[in-house]
């Protein structure tokens, strides 16, 4: 697969907390370059990307981020508003400890909820996999399908490990028709994208791949 296919496939992300303004129009400025699907960048920074790019490029943003306990109420909020300000894609932390709980119904309300507001935005799920079991992982892939939401997600990066490719390959296993998958954290290298891509994942959260995108221009005088 050659690298512009892979970062067609990449949403191109900044979510420290140090991330300034600066930094972000310059990952929007290689976002419109390299042909990413979507930069991913904090919500106090959507407004003005959006303004900034246009129509040039997807903006994607997160809620309930990183640790996904915050109340559905003040997630609900964080949606409308990230659409308001023009986000196209909304990443999502599911409550990990309503997960381990069996609170089942409220995580689908949860999802459902998110979906009706973003209504043709695109929802993506994340699940923090590295802090589940596999019979958890099965579960949420049942509760993101059922939501009607677009992408599974295996993490935020800001936890204990990132994506692996046996979620990855469970995920392919076990979500139903209409969910793709996102592999976010620790992907590093072409090999690791082609990897997962090649196991199912229709998109990939890194920063990586653009920088190895911006090194081979470089040398080739780009």
């Amino acid at each position: 697969m050659n690298i512009s296919k892979i970062l067609s496939k990449c949403d191109h992300t900044l979510l420290a907390q140090t991330a300034t303004w600066d930094e972000i129009r310059a990952i929007c400025d290689d976002g419109i370059r390299f042909s990413t699907a979507s930069v991913c960048i904090p919500a106090c920074y959507v407004k003005a990307a959006k303004e900034y790019v246009g129509d040039k490029l997807k903006i994607c943003t997160v809620i309930g981020f990183p640790n996904g306990y915050s109340t559905t109420a003040t997630k609900l909020f964080e949606c409308r508003n990230a659409i308001e300000n023009g986000a196209d894609e909304i990443d999502t932390v599911i409550n990990v400890g309503h997960l381990k709980s069996g609170r089942y119904d409220e995580i689908l309300a949860e999802l459902k909820g998110l979906k009706e507001i973003c209504r043709d935005k695109i929802l993506k799920v994340i699940i923090e996999t590295c802090l589940l079991t596999d019979e958890e992982k099965i579960k949420m892939c049942e509760l993101v399908t059922a939501s009607g939401a677009d992408y599974i997600k295996t993490s935020t990066g800001f936890s204990t490990a990132g994506a692996t490719p046996h979620d990855v390959k469970l995920f392919a296993e076990h979500i139903g028709d209409g969910v793709k998958i996102k592999a976010a954290g620790g992907i590093s290298s072409l090999a690791d994208a082609e990897a997962f891509l090649a196991l199912g994942a229709d998109r990939l959260g890194t920063s990586r791949i653009v920088k190895i995108a911006k090194s081979e221009a470089a040398s080739e005088g780009y």
